[in-house]
């Protein structure tokens, strides 16, 4: 057999893998999407809540407790996890790290700030309170690719200004709250915590929009993306013009990470995780955008069942994700050490 034979058989395996692998991502994202509106003290069936999402039948008591309770809830578990998915892989193969998360890199810390800033100087709330941490996670992330060039954007410059600029903004938040009355406090301590059941509607319809533009062109970066995870010469020798195409794609996953912490609060760990999650699933197919989405969409879900379900009281829904990740960052740490991997 020849070799132009055996790549082609190999690419088939490889694409017949990555399809199977989505498909089987999307089916348990479904899935998990119906059973979060099953559950709980109104339980109903997987026909009367899809029913009742697709305006296929009028019953007022279903109608209320799936679309007007459990839908919000469901829709932000979904986005979220899409978005932070997503962005999460993008980071890690753009830096070439899988240490790269937006959680350590100061985009969510950015955003944090601003929010606690709104809420606890401000006195504000809702969408103001959105409003203002997208815009701080968008000018961390300038801020930092401003500090991180010197005739390009080095990923692990990238990783350690980041990490820097978390740090400053940890500690700014941390002051912001000592100015806080009790009130105040409690509400920012529940938004740093994370929660996809605190999103309005109109933040939920920014994020479904977004997400309906920048998730395919993400998918459509893919190949520039995996050219640049082989080194920029290696970038440049394949006919990628470098620093467009990474410019390109930190503002694709800056913005979903953005718009995600405005939804449901700094979420940690699962831009983290969803990514290399994927990744063991594709197999040698590895470093598929829409596969990590989909991971990271079905571990939110998840952490959004056991939060509110399985605990002895509710929780917000970062507890459990912080209750997760923190061992596989320990296991991650560990294991990139050994391997003289990651920096």
């Amino acid at each position: 057999m020849t070799t132009a034979v055996l790549l082609r058989t190999t690419r088939r395996r490889r694409t017949a893998r990555a399809l199977l692998v989505t498909a089987a991502l999307a089916g348990a994202v479904a899935t998990l999407f119906v059973v979060t509106m099953m559950v709980g003290s109104f339980r109903l069936s997987a026909g009367e809540v899809i029913a009742s999402v697709l305006h296929l039948r009028d019953e007022p008591s279903v109608d209320f407790v799936v679309r007007g309770l459990r839908l919000p809830t469901a829709l932000s578990a979904l986005t979220v996890g899409l978005a932070l998915g997503a962005s999460g892989t993008i980071f890690q193969q753009l830096l070439r790290n899988p240490l790269a998360s937006p959680d350590f890199v100061g985009i969510t810390s950015g955003a944090s700030l601003a929010a606690v800033f709104g809420i606890v100087l401000l006195q504000a709330g809702g969408l103001v309170v959105s409003g203002l941490a997208l815009g701080g996670a968008l000018l961390a992330a300038l801020l930092m690719y401003v500090l991180a060039w010197r005739d390009g954007v080095s990923g692990y410059r990238f990783i350690l200004i980041g990490i820097g600029v978390a740090v400053f903004f940890e500690g700014m938040t941390g002051y912001v709250l000592t100015r806080a009355q009790l009130f105040e406090a409690r509400q920012a301590m529940h938004w740093l915590t994370g929660s996809v059941g605190q999103a309005s509607g109109s933040e939920l319809r920014l994020l479904s929009i977004a997400l309906a533009v920048l998730l395919p062109l993400a998918v459509l970066l893919q190949r520039q993306l995996r050219a640049l995870e082989l080194g920029d010469d290696a970038a440049r020798a394949l006919g990628t013009r470098t620093e467009l195409s990474r410019a390109g794609l930190l503002a694709v996953a800056v913005t979903l990470v953005a718009l995600a912490v405005a939804v449901a609060g700094p979420i940690i760990f699962v831009a983290l995780v969803a990514g290399p999650i994927a990744d063991r699933l594709l197999g040698p197919a590895g470093g598929g955008v829409l596969p990590a989405a989909l991971a990271g969409a079905a571990l939110l879900l998840t952490a959004d069942l056991v939060a509110v379900h399985l605990m002895p009281t509710p929780l917000p829904t970062g507890v459990v994700t912080g209750a997760v990740g923190a061992p596989y960052l320990l296991w991650l740490l560990a294991t990139t050490n050994r391997q003289g991997a990651g920096g």
